[in-house]
């Protein structure tokens, strides 16, 4: 059976349903999976759990999902740049996980490697942790440090943005745009991958393969919606910067 459909609506169509948890990878607007937001706005799905390192800023990304009153909840690390963000949670509209960059990545990587729980130290001390469970552990020193337990994150459908994939869903990104994709891709129950070329299988060497294919169930091939660039750099490049 193969795992190339059409458009990203035929990917998501069988799935969407109201209240599902939704993950999406992209770190501002870099590595985005763009067609599967609009497909997951016009399915008009409500009372979603979204887990991504933010949800988009105007205009852009999971801010139209945001934007038509989709979400109940957001599993985040960043929420600046966002206004209507940070208006429906002011009035009380919506509700915020908030998470240190980091934790919520090893959270995604740890639920989708089938760990339930693990603990780290970040977090500590600070409104992160109040209501988890803390613990001390030993440093190489015998000293004692205090840790804080984080619960592994899973969702019921995962959208990521890939360079390329081969027909298998062998995943490769580039550069930046890699960001949260991988992690995100294995913590979906299903995983539907946005590329920008699909390759025939063996064209991609092994050993740059980022995400496995067996992580990826379905594949769209991007429409090639415009880039944005969140924050344009308008003065001249230096010599060295050029080199």
């Amino acid at each position: 059976m193969t795992k190339i459909f059409t458009s990203a609506a035929e990917a998501l169509s069988d799935q969407v349903r109201d209240g599902m948890v939704v993950a999406a990878g992209g770190f501002g607007l870099c590595g985005v999976p763009v067609d599967l937001v609009m497909a997951l706005r016009d399915s008009n799905a409500q009372g979603l759990t979204v887990i991504g390192n933010n949800v988009g800023c105007d205009d852009h990304g999971m801010w139209h999902v945001l934007a038509n009153g989709q979400i109940a909840k957001v599993i985040l690390s960043f929420a600046g740049d966002n206004k209507i963000l940070a208006e429906a949670f002011m009035s009380n509209e919506i509700d915020i996980e908030f998470n240190p960059q980091g934790t919520l990545a090893e959270r995604l990587r740890a639920g989708g490697a089938g760990i339930p729980a693990f603990f780290t130290r970040t977090g500590y001390g600070t409104i992160i942790a109040d209501g988890k469970e803390t613990r001390q552990f030993p440093n190489p020193d015998g000293t004692l440090d205090w840790y804080v337990m984080e619960t592994g994150l899973t969702a019921d459908v995962s959208l990521v943005k890939a360079w390329k994939a081969d027909t298998e869903g062998n995943l490769v990104y580039r550069k930046t745009a890699r960001n949260f994709n991988p992690m995100i891709a294995t913590a979906g129950r299903l995983t539907i991958a946005e590329v920008e070329e699909i390759v025939p299988v063996g064209s991609i060497d092994p050993d740059s393969v980022h995400t496995p294919g067996i992580f990826v169930d379905r594949i769209v091939l991007s429409t090639g919606p415009e880039k944005h660039i969140e924050r344009p750099t308008t003065r001249p490049r230096t010599a060295k910067e050029n080199v």
